[in-house]
């Protein structure tokens, strides 16, 4: 793609500055160092999902060798890492790369509209502190604002919560203040927010109990790669680290595809061995869910944290269904009561697609629950957009690498073919009335399921969730594509780019 002269447009402007948006300005770093690229960022800090949350525990849910970048490996030896080693980690890698410079904080992009006469994108952004409006103007789009509301977490009215004479608190929101110390604790919710919280809080609450209205599969891993340490002090640099990336990647969809094909086996292996950790006398109906392995994701526990606290008795688990909160905690429906003195309503998150932003295509509003994806990276309809997102099945990261990557590729292919813009354009009968996401039965997927994009029929329109089909799409076919209609650079806009660009 040609660049425009002007300073005020960039080749490349990146929405949400957290692992994605960090990841995706490092591939344009590495594969297209004559871009101009601007990172718009509303938070005042990196990190996005790391920065935003700060409850006790916090963690990854996949193994850090899968979630780091492909082009950056997780060097240490925990699994599942703590937040502030992933804040560590994206900012240390930013650096690295030279991206602070380019970041744009405070800002919360509102509108971004295509241009087909300027060929670009022109943003609204907003300024969190002032309120003031700045506009941007970029011939490309990469929006990595991730998938959920930033501003407000899935939070259900409870029948009585005003006569609750303790504090609640929702994850998303924590605050600096809270004192649980000694105090009797009620997590609500049963997925990898509330088994982090749980065990972490155990450790100085006076009890915690989690309380569930229905059981998640539970799985326990080592907190240490002892294996891949072993090979680290044989092998030379980061082969060991690339080589356990590769074998955890690996697992991750055998053992996805395994509980596709033969879920009740797969069933029986997860509850044996959560009945291992949890011992022969506990009452495993809290561990066993109604439905079938990765019809929801699986939550995994660091050496079995979880598990340990509920043996030793300074945790315990509920499984019933709220009837109303009382002055000292929760009535359940079966007539039990569970005292308090803090419930955090671990209960989910609100699906928000792009950040919230409005999305226009020379004035008319597009809506991406209308289109569909191209190859889960670029979008119906849309020109010179990429759209981020990860897997649900295995690390989120690997699907942002093969995005990030493949934009490289695209972008090297307009350049030297003189094009100004890619829209993909599907044939009609190709769009599911369903989404790319209807196969997983998690609440908040259900709940925003009319948000996300529809499901094509066939590749390259279809979302598989399989990180060896996306690296054949995304990395391996010709750029090229019948299904991709490219624009040249119109002549008011064919002017030789600067020598030297900077953010």
């Amino acid at each position: 793609m040609q660049t425009d002269m002007r300073n005020d447009i960039y080749d490349v402007l990146i929405i949400g500055a957290g692992l994605s948006g960090i990841g995706a300005a490092c591939h344009l770093a590495r594969e297209c160092p004559d871009k101009r690229v601007a990172i718009v960022e509303r938070r005042e800090n990196m990190g996005g999902t790391w920065d935003l949350f700060r409850y006790p525990g916090i963690r990854s849910d996949s193994d850090m060798l899968s979630f780091s970048y492909d082009f950056q490996p997780w060097n240490k030896l925990q699994v599942l890492a703590d937040g502030t080693s992933i804040r560590d980690y994206i900012s240390q890698t930013a650096a690295e790369y030279q991206l602070d410079d380019k970041i744009h904080y405070g800002l919360q992009v509102s509108e971004a509209n295509w241009s087909s006469e300027e060929q670009c994108w022109i943003l609204q952004a907003t300024s969190q502190r002032s309120g003031e409006t700045r506009q941007f103007r970029s011939r490309f789009l990469m929006s990595c604002t991730g998938y959920y509301n930033y501003d407000s977490g899935y939070r259900p009215e409870f029948t009585g919560e005003a006569d609750f004479r303790g504090r609640i608190v929702h994850p998303q929101h924590w605050p600096e203040d809270l004192d649980y110390r000694g105090k009797r604790v009620l997590v609500i919710g049963s997925g990898a927010t509330a088994v982090t919280l749980v065990p972490a809080m155990a450790a100085t609450a006076g009890h915690v109990t989690m309380l569930q209205r229905s059981p998640s599969y539970v799985y326990s891993l080592p907190a240490e790669d002892r294996l891949t340490g072993v090979l680290a002090r044989l092998l030379p640099g980061d082969l060991a680290y690339r080589f356990a990336r590769r074998r955890n990647i690996i697992l991750q969809q055998l053992t996805f595809k395994a509980c596709r094909r033969w879920p009740k086996f797969m069933r029986r292996h997860l509850l044996r061995k959560a009945r291992q950790q949890l011992g022969p006398d506990f009452d495993m109906r809290h561990f066993s869910p109604a439905y079938m392995p990765w019809d929801e994701r699986l939550c995994a526990v660091p050496d079995g944290d979880l598990f340990r606290v509920l043996r030793e008795g300074s945790a315990s688990v509920a499984t019933g269904h709220i009837e109303r909160f009382t002055e000292n905690g929760v009535l359940l429906r079966s007539g039990e009561t569970l005292e308090a003195d803090i419930i955090i309503t671990a209960t989910g998150l609100n699906l928000q697609m792009m950040g919230g932003m409005g999305v226009s295509v020379d004035g008319q509003r597009m809506r991406l629950e209308e289109q569909m994806t191209y190859r889960g990276a670029l979008v119906q309809n849309l020109p010179n957009l990429a759209w981020f997102f990860g897997y649900t099945n295995a690390s989120w990261t690997l699907k942002a690498d093969l995005a990030g990557r493949y934009v490289c590729r695209l972008l090297k292919h307009m350049d030297e073919r003189g094009l100004a813009s890619v829209t993909p354009r599907a044939p009609a009968g190709m769009s599911e009335e369903a989404g790319i996401l209807d196969s997983l039965q998690a609440g908040y997927v259900q709940r925003g399921r009319r948000q996300l994009p529809r499901q094509g029929r066939q590749a390259p329109w279809r979302v598989e969730m399989d990180y060896r089909h996306d690296v054949r799409q995304l990395l391996e076919r010709p750029v090229d594509d019948p299904s991709l209609a490219f624009a040249p650079v119109k002549s008011a806009h064919r002017r030789q780019a600067p020598a030297a660009r900077a953010a």
